[in-house]
């Protein structure tokens, strides 16, 4: 068996998330590398609940354009708002859930499940090298491997 179908999926998320709080603008840190960001830099996200759901631009620059992926994302229900569908590409859902988070919201971590993805998300452009190692430090001992996380560049 393949060591990626041979993980499963015990990753933990935190106990709850105040969508509120958590809706605005988040700049991507680090991030384990996946083809839809490659070549890009000043990578963000918005959120903004519409109803039900919440709408997602994700943006970044790529040779100095603007470069924009809007999605929805749902709730998945019981879990405390911490786990979430989220789709750029209707009907086909990826899973986002929060594994990590600031008690003051200004930095997350959001994976998937089977921690074959990964995104260290800050308020602001830069986040402080302690908390960063910190954040690692949690990361690697929850299986995660750190050493795959690449950082992301912002000049703007």
């Amino acid at each position: 068996m393949s060591k990626f179908w041979a993980i499963k999926d015990d990753v933990q998320t935190v106990p709850y998330v105040d969508l509120e709080r958590y809706m605005g603008l988040w700049y991507e840190i680090a991030s384990y590398p996946k083809w839809f960001e490659k070549g890009l830099t000043d990578v963000s996200a918005y959120y903004a609940i519409d109803g039900n759901s919440v709408n997602v631009i994700n943006s970044g620059y790529k040779n100095g354009k603007l470069k924009r992926a809007k999605g929805r994302a749902a709730v998945v229900e019981g879990w405390g708002n911490a786990r979430l569908k989220v789709s750029f590409f209707r009907p086909f859902y990826g899973k986002y859930w929060v594994v990590d988070l600031a008690p003051d919201y200004s930095w997350a971590v959001v994976s998937h499940p089977r921690r074959s993805s990964l995104w260290i998300l800050c308020r602001t452009k830069t986040m402080d090298e302690a908390c960063y190692e910190s954040i690692l430090n949690r990361l690697a001992s929850n299986g995660f491997d750190t050493s795959l996380l690449v950082r992301m560049h912002h000049s703007l």
